[in-house]
């Protein structure tokens, strides 16, 4: 009987350390760095919603860990959900520069080359839509000083951007 109930608190204890959240969203940082004329980026995602919408895309079981081999399963998703068009119609080119795994949340990380003025465009950041009709995806893009936040929904999916 004593064991039934180890066992018992123990699976409580276990289940209570990774709490699932009602809500879910991503933030993505789009920072300028001038001396490099390069954007660089991060998306924060949840951990358990992107091994849940990796799962479902690639139709087996994905676990994020640290050190894992899961590069070019997360390069290949963030390619499909996140673009940038330039104000002359011409998609940017981005360099998928690696992830982190932090707590409870995935940090993928990008660079995008910009070498000419940043004058607008249209963003998609459409990050787990496909999995979550709540998803909400926010986009702080901080350009020379200013900074402008922009909010994505499975209704907005791509926003024209401008300073």
């Amino acid at each position: 009987m004593f064991k039934n109930i180890l066992c018992g608190l123990l699976l409580v204890s276990l289940t209570a350390s990774r709490p699932a959240h009602d809500f879910h969203a991503s933030v993505t940082q789009m920072q300028y760095n001038a001396k490099e004329k390069i954007f660089e980026i991060s998306i924060r995602v949840f951990t358990d919603d992107l091994e849940k919408g990796l799962s479902r895309e690639l139709n087996t079981t994905v676990h994020l860990a640290p050190g894992g081999k899961t590069d070019a399963i997360l390069e290949k998703y963030v390619r499909s959900h996140f673009a940038y068009v330039s104000p002359q119609k011409l998609p940017k080119e981005f360099s998928y520069v690696g992830h982190e795994v932090e707590a409870d949340a995935n940090w993928l990380y990008l660079e995008m080359p910009y070498a000419e003025a940043f004058r607008g465009g249209s963003l998609k950041q459409t990050v787990l839509m496909e999995m979550f009709d709540d998803q909400v995806n926010m986009v702080n893009i901080q350009y020379q000083g200013q900074k402008k936040t922009f909010v994505f929904r499975k209704n907005q999916t791509v926003q024209d951007v401008s300073f």
